[in-house]
């Protein structure tokens, strides 16, 4: 448990933050199947991309790690899987166990993905299972049920045509398309239900980087060339958006005002329109050479919005909204019921506990500013909650965060960062 200290001045500070876990392991896996050497710099170091080292390591993939430079030294297969049988875990990472079952059934052998419990009860993966059972590849869950182990026996990737429901989670259309490339035919991808399409640009932009090609026909089709291969490259990877936004946060709810360096709102990263939100809020926003900046106001103006593209940004709008001059309102969210943890009902339980009015519904919820009774508040092993409520400990004494060290999935050093807060500059 971590009790956070409430700030007396606002904060004028400028911070940086890891490398972006969306670019990082797309990266690490498209440089797995490259041919050749690959430099990853800027890179995250935390949980999500350790589970993706270690899962391609288990495959095959020689990989030298730096992480006092952040860099990745890849040396790529060429799509080849040079062992026909491994058993992998991949704790709590999404991303490492969506993309990479596509990545195993291009190989020969049987392979076997295993997690932690939210990925065996409540991390859904038969939608993509369906999509590749299309293609002719034979992978099942364990026990039918939707969700972790799953046992593939791999025969190569033919192609071909395949519906992907990607109303769950855009992550099942990533895995497809990273591998698609390797695959012996064309691969025809047709989507249905709604899709989060800025994690689908970050998916073309680091397979475009590696040369590959995809044509995208608005988001609900995509023919990807087989036979391609990836050429090995040098890769830098950006900052998080979603590991910015709590310090964006932050500034917002302290009138203080603070820089995220070296991010650009040029990025693919959709949770970059987070400070659009804070803007219609009442905060200043300004963007330079050297990063984005916000200032927050003297009072947070309330807001009603549709997060579904920005969603992992969620929480955090949700820990600053008891300090807004009215209702917040977040919606279009219900596919996050379906991530670390039910971020919908984690979210409104905690604000609930903090002794906030909050109205539940299937897709969102709607947040009454109130006073803050200081709790502890449990995390559900979701780094995100645990960086989203952390915030309220800086307007609020006696705010305390059970199991902070969930945070390492995404970013080890938050809580050392988040001090930075406390200094000016």
């Amino acid at each position: 448990m971590i009790e956070i200290q409430p700030i007396h001045n606002p904060p004028n500070v400028e911070i940086e933050v890891p490398g972006s876990k969306s670019y990082t392991n797309r990266a690490l896996l498209v440089a797995a199947l490259a041919h050749g050497d690959s430099i990853l710099t800027g890179a995250l170091f935390s949980d999500d991309t350790y589970y993706m080292c270690d899962a391609l390591r288990k495959l095959g993939v020689h990989i030298i790690e730096d992480s006092e430079q952040a860099t990745f030294h890849v040396t790529g297969n060429g799509g080849n899987i040079p062992v026909q049988e491994a058993k992998l875990y991949v704790g709590n990472s999404g991303t490492t166990t969506r993309s990479i079952i596509s990545y195993i059934s291009l190989g020969h052998g049987e392979f076997v993905i295993d997690g932690d419990e939210p990925m065996r009860q409540g991390r859904p993966i038969s939608d993509l299972l369906d999509a590749l059972q299309q293609l002719g590849v034979s992978a099942h869950t364990q026990y039918e049920n939707g969700y972790l182990p799953v046992i593939i026996k791999a025969n190569g990737l033919e192609g071909g045509k395949t519906t992907l429901d990607t109303s769950k989670s855009s992550q099942f259309l990533t895995s497809l398309m990273l591998s698609a490339p390797y695959a012996k035919k064309d691969m025809d991808i047709e989507v249905v239900g709604h899709l989060k399409t800025p994690y689908i640009d970050i998916t073309i932009a680091v397979m475009e980087a590696f040369g590959a090609q995809i044509i995208n026909k608005d988001y609900q089709h995509f023919h990807i060339p087989g036979r391609q291969q990836y050429q090995p490259c040098s890769y830098h990877i950006e900052p998080d958006a979603s590991s910015a936004s709590y310090f964006f946060a932050a500034a917002a709810i302290t009138g203080g005002c603070v820089t995220v360096k070296h991010l650009s709102t040029d990025s693919a990263q959709g949770d970059i329109q987070f400070v659009d939100v804070l803007e219609k809020m009442g905060c200043l926003v300004s963007v330079s050479d050297r990063g984005i900046t916000v200032k927050g106001p003297d009072q947070l103006k309330s807001i009603d919005v549709d997060m579904k593209d920005i969603s992992d940004t969620a929480l955090t709008l949700a820990a600053i909204a008891p300090f807004a001059d009215s209702k917040v309102c977040i919606r279009n969210i219900e596919h996050t019921r379906w991530q670390e943890t039910d971020r919908i009902h984690a979210m409104v339980t905690e604000l609930r506990k903090l002794g906030v009015s909050v109205d539940e519904h299937q897709d969102g919820l709607d947040i009454t500013p109130s006073p803050i009774t200081p709790a502890a508040i449990d995390t559900y092993s979701d780094h995100r909650v645990a960086m989203a409520f952390s915030l309220i400990g800086l307007k609020v004494p006696g705010i305390r965060i059970n199991d902070p060290e969930c945070v390492s999935k995404t970013f080890p050093n938050y809580f050392e960062v988040l001090q930075s807060l406390y200094s000016q500059f």
